[in-house]
């Protein structure tokens, strides 16, 4: 709120009275000062938007007042109500729409008593709104062309006192506004990050519309309001500083905006009156003009006045501001025009919508930022959406459409797909738009690897191919519906795959089938139409398909059974929706129940007619890998033997890779679970797999009878290699360790004169035996091989050491993640067992000698997993497995350990730290976890205690503090960082989820050295300055324990006795929650930094460090705000004195 000065009230006194032509020299002087502009700022940002009843009470009582008076102000038939609270501009916007709407026609009427003192209130609202906390001064003017008073129109620096000056004209005011030199750096309203910066841009903008729509009936039009405003606007949107800038071209291009919402009502009241003024003359075209058609005719005249008028106010906007900010160097400014001439031009396209507006469009298409070329984009897709605008857009659209086409090539992905969905627009509503050679280029994206854009594409694939393909001839009327539906199919389907065949570019059909997928659903699922067309023959009413499209036809059904069954996630395309809602999981469960129950019954016909295709029949295979075994239809035992019987012959006939990995994957499928089904499908695969092991028993026996040397011909090589290919395939997929293929095929290893080809068969199928062996063999087989995968491991890692360059490369050999958790895993799960530290009981009923024993194994164990660690053949940070079992073992696997960490700290310091900070932070995690879900003690869940035991124990291998300074000052930055990232304050979570961390990284406080506890300290303050602290409550006391440790002997005094009133002040985007948590927790007594200043040898709760001693804080100290005036608790800081040759040290939270 600007205060009036005396002399301002003087001058229109003296004007209301004598009518004297004084006033043109008169001034007045507006003052904000700082510490006043500062406490407004902060009860501002603590206050919380009023509910809505409040709303509705204010409006009720009409209680909220704008101006630089009292709201309640007793004036005439106010006098008698009760007193009520002072409310700015400013803080209506944090009120909600109805009580602005009430608060702005409760200005209007202090404008039309006295328009000075409340325009000069709506000036100071703007400015305010900029985040500016500087002095504005305002002075009167009594003409615009005035020389000397253009010359007074500067924006300018003081570098002495550090202080910035603009002075502009807002007829009849020249206003100067001074602020300090920094403001240009610090957040505004509209940039602030978060809740806030949304709501705010939310609710200023409804506060300038609701400010025009209440001023439309009334003083809008008084020549006086609105010059005025745009004057400030313009100036203020030309200014450069940032803030001012950006704000005022928001306010000024919304005010354009109200202003076209203005000129449409008094369109409409002016088509209204023309209609009636029509019907009077019908009424009187013999009789003399009556006084109603007067008065009719008049009306339409002064709307028509009043629409001519906002026109020239919206004409003086857009070229004072939108012409020379769409080119502003901020692009949220350039934004934001774009943005608002889109909605000018779709609300009042008569005026707007022309060649002359829409080439900025066209223009700003070109930017380099993405947010504007969509903004452009979304602008266009409303112009084109109306059927009436088209006319208006032929130049733009052949001027531009090389740029739009051009633009479905985005580097931003969502400007290239609304981009799409332009053209689309444009597709559907201009047919002569596009050429041919344009939807070529386009349709082509259906193979993007994004799935928007490639659904996009899709639609218009089918909107341009698929939508209109039918089936006409002269006897339709004689063909039923169902008939005309499978001929309206069919004719679609070969459309498809005309135009994959045509198009050349993918050879995985896959991805078209997904780009389709959400338009045309209805066509891919319509499995009846797909299997009819594939097993119709060629008859006298057409050709048919021929092989090729047949084979293309399989890959889309097989496709869209996949994607019926498993959804849009294809490898090498991202940006599918991940997670799928309740209505579409219900809908993925009735396609796969309708796909099994019409699929069961086709697939063996499909398989016989097209046994002879390898290619074919590897794709039919497929498909019942995706049934639901489940559904009442899979029950269905007749079709299933038919289904297997097919496979059998099948396999008889093909032995290619393809097939019979495809079919052995398909019996995996069918032959789980115990139903009726199941059980029909494992004996089928049983009798197939007796079969060829008897085949090739009988091949074999008469292949090694001469002296234990292969000999066959090449027919017999062959059988053997196609059986050997079989049972090779279905050994990965199934267990065969009944069929004793060890003992059958080891002999082929020994003989001589075996074909290279049937060797690595043999290999494979022996290799398949021994996983399927070890998968469910005993721990010591177990043991003895991961002992051996760790030899291997350390071997590669210790040739490259050694190797001669002269003779040969090394062999490198980089464990995959997977096999590193696997060995983890192991390790955890076979070494640290039992919940004994000592390790008594870990073998029940065993005696000494196996308790040692097995203690000696599982340290052979761990020894060579951490030899892994130590020979980098694993990621350091999986030895933090091995590290927090450090103290609960540590009689069992002390020694190992310590010795693994201290031959990490000599590979690397800093990872080594890291691991042992990421090794209690998974600890601390575990423990939350489990607390959180209020079940029992699991495995590997360690107590509070315990962790900080083991912190405590890590701290003591950190010997000599100057050695390990970085890696201690590792270890405190990424807990902090644990702790505070990515929290944001709620009611509902005042603390950090993971606060108590603090203690347990409190126990590496003590190997910290004196600079570095500043340092660790002032980090710790960049993490908590946003946070409303109050440390008086029991959840924040370990940050109080921590902020202790972190402090020397004197500090940590100081530290424990003012945190009870420690506060941080509330910053402009904190969330309106903090207010009541500030007024529930003030302190009894409040101080002045002067009165801090002289308690300060007592100790006192508030003790506000002198500001001349922060000159030589540490670099990466957070620059701190002075305390501001006042009686809040949030001014005040807690101040810690180290000894006497060190500086003061502000503490703020």
């Amino acid at each position: 709120m600007i205060p009036e000065s005396t002399a301002a009230a003087e001058s229109r006194s003296s004007e209301q009275t004598k009518k004297s032509h004084d006033e043109a020299n008169s001034s007045g002087a507006v003052n904000h000062s700082e510490d006043e502009s500062g406490n407004e700022n902060q009860q501002k940002n603590v206050r919380r938007r009023k509910r809505a009843h409040k709303g509705s009470e204010n409006v009720k009582r009409k209680r909220a007042r704008a101006g630089c008076s009292r709201v309640g102000r007793a004036r005439g038939r106010r006098g008698k109500r009760r007193h009520v609270e002072n409310v700015t501009l400013f803080e209506v916007i944090t009120m909600g729409r109805s009580a602005m709407r009430a608060v702005i026609d409760d200005w209007i009427q202090a404008y039309v008593t006295d328009r000075d003192s409340s325009l000069l209130d709506l000036i100071s609202f703007f400015i305010h709104c900029c985040g500016c906390k500087g002095v504005v001064t305002a002075e009167m003017c009594q003409s615009k062309e005035d020389s000397d008073v253009m010359s007074k129109m500067v924006e300018e620096l003081d570098e002495v006192a550090s202080m910035q000056y603009k002075k502009f004209l807002a007829f009849p005011w020249i206003l100067t506004v001074t602020w300090p030199m920094d403001t240009d750096s610090v957040e505004y309203p509209l940039t602030q990050s978060g809740p806030y910066g949304r709501w705010f841009h939310s609710e200023f903008c409804d506060f300038v519309s609701v400010l025009v729509a209440q001023c439309q009936h009334s003083v809008l039009f008084d020549s006086y309001l609105m010059n005025t405003l745009i004057s400030l606007l313009t100036e203020l949107s030309n200014s450069y500083i940032r803030a001012f800038r950006h704000t005022c071209t928001l306010a000024a291009v919304k005010l354009l905006s109200a202003l076209v919402g203005v000129a449409l009502s008094l369109s409409v009241g002016i088509e209204n009156s023309q209609k009636l003024c029509k019907v009077q003359k019908t009424k009187t075209t013999r009789q003399k003009v009556t006084p109603q058609l007067e008065r009719v005719q008049k009306k339409i005249a002064e709307l028509q006045g009043k629409r001519v008028e906002i026109e020239s106010m919206m004409d003086i906007v857009f070229k004072g501001v939108f012409l020379k900010r769409y080119r502003d160097v901020l692009p949220e400014i350039r934004s934001i025009c774009v943005e608002e001439l889109g909605l000018w031009m779709k609300l009042y396209s008569s005026e707007f919508l022309n060649d002359t507006y829409l080439k900025y469009m066209g223009w700003m298409m070109y930017d380099k930022i993405p947010d504007v070329r969509l903004k452009c984009v979304l602008g266009l897709q409303r112009l084109f959406e109306d059927p009436l605008l088209l006319p208006k857009l032929d130049l733009f659209t052949s001027r531009f459409k090389g740029r739009l086409i051009s633009m479905t090539l985005d580097r931003d992905n969502e400007v290239s797909v609304q981009t799409m969905k332009l053209l689309l627009l444009i597709s559907r509503t201009c047919d002569d738009v596009l050429s041919p050679g344009d939807y070529k280029q386009l349709l082509q994206l259906v193979y993007s690897s994004q799935r928007p854009l490639a659904a996009a594409a899709g639609e218009l694939l089918y909107l341009r191919l698929l939508s209109s393909g039918g089936h006409t001839s002269d006897s339709q009327d004689e063909i039923n519906e169902e008939e005309a539906h499978r001929l309206q199919t069919s004719a679609r389907l070969k459309s498809l795959l005309q135009y994959h065949q045509e198009s050349e570019l993918h050879k995985h059909v896959v991805y078209l089938v997904d780009s389709l997928w959400d338009c045309g659903g209805a066509l891919l699922k319509d499995w009846a139409a797909l299997t009819s067309l594939l097993l119709q023959e060629p008859s006298s009413h057409g050709p048919g398909l021929t092989l090729a499209e047949q084979a293309l036809l399989v890959e889309i059904l097989v496709a869209s059974v996949r994607q019926a069954s498993e959804g849009p996630a294809l490898a090498g395309r991202s940006g599918a929706k991940k997670a799928m809602n309740a209505r579409e999981k219900k809908l993925q469960i009735d396609d796969c129940t309708k796909l099994t129950q019409h699929l069961l019954t086709v697939l063996p016909k499909l398989l016989n007619k097209f046994s002879s295709s390898a290619d074919v029949v590897a794709s039919l295979l497929r498909i019942p890998q995706f049934f639901i075994p489940e559904c009442p239809e899979a029950e269905n035992t007749q079709a299933l033997s038919s289904l297997v019987a097919e496979l059998g012959a099948v396999l008889d006939f093909h032995s290619g890779p393809a097939v019979v990995e495809a079919a052995a994957r398909t019996y995996l499928s069918l032959c789980g679970g115990e139903t009726s089904c199941g059980s029909v499908a494992r004996d089928a695969r049983d009798s197939l797999v007796q079969t060829w092991v008897d085949k090739l028993t009988a091949l074999l026996e008469d292949s090694l009878q001469v002296g234990d040397c292969f000999s066959a011909d090449e027919e017999k090589t062959e059988d053997i290699l196609s059986t050997l290919r079989k049972l090779r395939a279905f050994h990965n997929c199934h267990d065969l360790a009944r069929w004793s293929l060890f003992q059958l095929l080891s002999p082929l290893l020994s003989a001589g004169g075996a074909p290279p080809e049937v060797l690595m068969e043999v290999l494979q199928c022996l290799c398949f035996f021994m996983i399927w062996s070890l998968n469910g063999s005993s721990g010591t087989l177990t043991s003895r091989a991961f002992l051996g995968v760790c030899d291997v491991l350390v071997a590669h890692s210790y040739q490259t050491h050694v190797w001669d360059p002269t003779s040969f490369g090394p062999l490198l050999h980089t464990p995959s993640p997977k096999l590193q958790r696997a060995l983890s895993t192991f390790v955890c799960m076979h070494v640290f067992v039992g919940s004994d530290c000592d390790s008594q009981s870990r073998v029940s009923g065993g005696s000494e000698v196996e308790r040692l024993e097995d203690l000696h194994r599982r340290r052979n164990l761990l020894a060579a997993f951490c030899k892994l660690i130590v020979h980098g053949v694993l990621e350091m940070s999986t030895a933090a497995e091995v590290f927090m079992y450090y103290t609960k073992y540590y009689n069992d696997f002390g020694d190992i350990i310590k010795e693994t960490m201290c031959r990490a700290r000599q590979t690397d310091k800093i990872e080594s730290s890291r691991t042992l900070v990421l090794c209690l932070q998974q600890l601390f995690v575990r423990l939350k976890k489990e607390q959180q879900s209020g079940g029992r003690a699991q495995a590997g869940v360690q107590t509070f205690t315990s962790i900080k035991e083991l912190a405590r124990r890590f701290a003591l291998t950190f010997g000599d503090p100057v050695k390990f300074r970085e890696c201690v000052v590792v270890m405190h930055r990424t807990g902090i960082e644990f702790v505070f990232q990515e929290f944001i304050q709620i009611p509902e979570t005042p603390t950090p989820p993971l606060l108590s961390y603090l203690t347990i990284l409190s126990e590496f406080s003590s190997k910290l050295l004196k600079p570095d506890k500043k340092t660790v300290f002032m980090y710790l303050q960049k993490h908590t300055a946003e946070l409303f602290i109050n440390l008086r409550d029991e959840c924040w006391q370990p940050l109080v324990y921590y902020r202790a440790s972190l402090l020397t002997a004197a500090e940590g005094e100081d530290a424990v006795s003012g945190v009870s009133s420690d506060r941080k002040p509330c910053l402009p985007n904190r969330s309106p929650f903090s207010k009541q948590k500030l007024e529930g927790s003030k302190s009894p007594c409040q101080f002045s930094p002067v009165d801090s200043k002289v308690c300060k040898g007592h100790r006192s709760t508030f003790s506000p460090s002198h500001q001349e001693k922060t000159t030589d804080v540490d670099p990466l100290s957070i620059p701190l705000e002075p305390a501001a005036r006042g009686v809040y608790p949030e001014g005040s800081v807690l101040s810690s004195s180290n000894e006497a040759e060190d500086d003061t040290v502000e503490i703020e939270l």
